[in-house]
């Protein structure tokens, strides 16, 4: 039946506080708000234009053929004065763009609103002016079209300092207009709201309540306690309230219900994400998304539920000495998580568009590549708005599936719950570590619970109060980023806390072909080539699948060429397909907490290696767009420019002396070729200049079979301590190499299913 509710009813976003953004100056916003401007800056007509610091202006005759040509590049036409007003807008003057420059420079570290807040001061005198710019006058003070002139300069300098600016303030203008603008939306005819939209059932977690009035701490007793709600703590919640053992689930996110699904993307940063969807690691090289909601990871993710491959498995039996990974047991723990959450493949998926061009492509070509097995419970699930949360129901993520089969079996839960340590039995041995002659005994943990505002919204005053968890087996499934600091604020020291990180570095490349196709309807991921995983003969290589296409997630990735370049790449979104590879990293960062405000930190800078993986994937990716007919290939690389096919199919005739061994397999296009040698030209010379993306991240604590060689014993105890238990992502032992949903699934259900073997079963 459908709905006779028009679109969800999102939470919307809390008021930013009186004096928020005072950790700039007057001069500095101005100076931040005149780069952004001449990143997306008014585009008009030279006759139209008031003045040239706030407006680029083209002449007349040239303004008139530009929105011509515009109009005739897209296949759904938009009227010339929508393509006027889209040129014409400004961000600046939009206050729901100003509001969200601030909302997000708020959550970055102090130490870092610093580090910026220096530059631009630098900016708006005369000699750092110059030091930066080239030019005496300060930044601000320039007009638009120089403005735009320093940041083209800055996007291909060899100095890391210039790149490092061009980069922070390209991508902010261009995620957060792309959130905000309602031109945008006007001229490309993306819906905040699918097509069809029919919000799934509410579940009814009946979460604690506590009487914030009451100054002492409130305290809760239970046999085993879950830190976090998402795919690691989802699974374990189910298997140990099916056993009979009293479950309490506690994470610091909230339940956002379907009716409220999916959000607007400046919302669905705010109310979904780690820290508004920005994990920028320390030197600004890598970005990482991860979950922060009721449902962690398994609410925004995008359904895809592959198994941990063969190789893998080796790897971690033989070279981690954890035999477990290749028993018939670990696949019993495969199976059943497969079977719980309905996963279907092969003719069951229905594929995207940019999904049936992989597989057409690499069956040109040679490579391997399948349909994703999908866990959505049998049901086609054509959502791409998914990763704003899932407003149909139909993904079987944790909020969904493993968490109402454990409330049940009488599992209770907790939202808004921020953990501040592990309690000790204060009895036990004083030693803080192993090798010193005792062990620490975890029972429970402490906290503070913020409870919803009086509307029951999660935007409005809330209050707080302090709550000590008593329990007897403390399970951690904060996941990568946060398990960790969780351990180090017990007062736990061993060594690889925190480190080890794998995060799956990720690039992008887009593609546009003549045909409409409505990027952001349809499975998220819903094919892979697999042709390139093993590129070194020890595992590490790149998978290739079809991306994200909500515009904040991929044309943010469109490199910034300049100011009308990449509006009119915008404008082109519908016909846009775009993939991703992603490879297996072999070299490991860490993640810590701030010294000062203890908020995550990620230390990751990619290395020449798996750079160069990226790289083999992003190559194999042009052709499987080239040999499926696409129109213009980007690699979505600065410096390199897109390559475009010419109106008659071709970009070139072969000569007569070209032969067979002068085209690589399947692509016989002279000029493609050399535009291929770009490509490689970028990987062997250029520096690692563009951001990659991670949403996956595993290994701060991991597995290991002796305790001087990790976090977490074979059976996800944590070494050194009794009644402790990691079970998420941060024990892989290495990267999983393949999404890591379905993985980090079933190293939970061993885990828990050992515990509650620990607890005595109670059915």
């Amino acid at each position: 039946m459908a709905s006779s509710v028009s679109g969800p009813t999102p939470p919307g976003l809390p008021p930013l506080p009186p004096g928020h953004g005072d950790y700039f100056t007057e001069t500095q916003w101005s100076v931040l708000m005149s780069l952004l401007d001449a990143t997306i800056p008014s585009i008009t007509a030279a006759s139209d234009r008031k003045d040239d610091k706030t407006q680029l202006g083209i002449t007349d005759a040239e303004f008139k053929k530009i929105v011509t040509k515009a109009q005739a590049s897209v296949v759904k036409k938009p009227a010339v004065e929508d393509i006027t007003a889209y040129l014409a807008e400004s961000p600046s003057n939009d206050p729901a763009f100003c509001r969200a420059v601030r909302r997000v420079l708020g959550n970055v570290p102090p130490s870092a609103q610093k580090r910026l807040g220096g530059v631009l001061s630098a900016l708006s005198t005369r000699p750092g002016s110059l030091l930066l710019t080239g030019y005496a006058t300060p930044i601000q003070d320039q007009p638009l079209h120089i403005r735009e002139s320093i940041l083209r300069s800055w996007s291909s300098s060899w100095f890391g300092t210039p790149r490092t600016l061009y980069k922070i303030f390209t991508a902010l203008a261009k995620v957060l207009w792309l959130q905000t603008s309602p031109l945008f939306r006007t001229v490309t005819g993306y819906p905040d709201v699918p097509i069809n939209w029919n919000p799934g059932p509410t579940e009814d977690f009946g979460f604690l309540q506590f009487d914030t009035s009451v100054d002492e701490p409130a305290t809760v007793d239970t046999d085993v306690v879950i830190i976090g709600s998402g795919c690691g703590g989802g699974v374990c919640a189910k298997v140990l309230a099916e056993a009979g053992h009293r479950v309490l689930v506690v994470d610091k996110g909230y339940y956002f219900n379907p009716s409220q699904l999916p959000m607007p993307m400046e919302q669905s940063g705010f109310h979904l994400f780690e820290n508004n969807g920005l994990v920028n690691s320390v030197d600004g090289s890598i970005n990482a998304v991860a979950g922060s909601c009721w449902g962690g990871g398994g609410s925004v993710n995008w359904s895809v539920s592959l198994q941990t491959p063969g190789y893998v498995r080796k790897e971690w039996s033989e070279q981690h000495g954890l035999p477990f990974f290749e028993s018939a047991e670990f696949q019993n723990c495969l199976d059943r998580v497969y079977e719980f959450m309905g996963v279907v493949s092969g003719d069951k998926v229905r594929t995207t568009y940019r999904g049936q061009k992989l597989l057409e492509g690499s069956r040109k070509l040679g490579y391997e590549a399948h349909v994703c097995p999908q866990n959505n419970g049998g049901k086609e699930h054509w959502c791409g708005h998914c990763p704003l949360g899932c407003g149909s129901a139909e993904k079987q993520g944790p909020a969904v599936s493993w968490l109402p089969a454990a409330a049940k079996k009488g599992a209770t839960f907790m939202e808004g719950f921020s953990v501040d340590k592990i309690l000790w039995d204060e009895s036990s041995s004083s030693s803080s570590w192993f090798g010193s002659g005792g062990k620490k005994k975890a029972v429970g943990v402490e906290g503070t619970w913020t409870a919803r505002d009086t509307n029951g919204g999660v935007i409005g005053e809330r209050k707080t109060r302090k709550v000590v968890i008593k329990a007897k087996k403390v399970i951690v499934s904060a996941g990568t980023l946060n398990s960790p600091l969780i351990l180090h604020r017990s007062g736990l020291n061993n060594h690889h806390i925190g480190r080890n990180l794998h995060v799956h570095p990720v690039k992008f490349l887009g593609a546009y072909y003549e045909d409409d196709v409505n990027p952001w309807e349809g499975g998220v991921i819903t094919t892979i080539c697999t042709a390139f995983e093993n590129l070194d003969g020890q595992g590490h290589g790149v998978k290739l699948e079809d991306t994200c296409m909500l515009p904040h997630s991929i044309l943010s990735q469109v490199p910034w060429r300049g100011a009308l370049s990449w509006k009119l790449s915008c404008l082109r979104y519908p016909q846009l397909s775009a993939w991703l590879s992603l490879s297996r990293d072999r070299d490991t960062g860490r993640v810590y907490a701030d010294p000062v405000t203890g908020k995550l930190c990620i230390e990751y800078t990619i290395s020449s290696f798996d750079a160069s993986l990226n790289f083999e994937g992003i190559i194999a990716l042009a052709k499987i767009a080239y040999v499926t007919g696409a129109s213009e290939i980007d690699p979505f690389l600065p410096g390199v420019e897109p390559f475009v096919r010419s109106s008659s199919g071709t970009s070139s005739t072969p000569t007569e002396e070209a032969t067979e061994e002068d085209y690589d397999k399947g692509v016989k296009d002279p000029l493609f070729e050399k535009w291929l040698s770009t490509l490689l030209h970028q990987r062997d010379n250029a520096p690692i200049c563009p951001p990659y993306i991670s949403a996956h991240q595993m290994g701060t604590c991991r597995m290991s079979s002796k305790p001087e060689n990790g976090v977490v014993d074979p059976k996800g105890k944590v070494w050194g301590t009794e009644g402790l238990y990691v079970a998420d992502a941060s024990v892989f032992p290495s990267a999983s190499g393949v999404n890591p949903m379905v993985t980090n699934m079933a190293i939970a259900d061993w885990i828990a299913n050992g515990v509650a073997r620990d607890l005595g079963k109670k059915v």
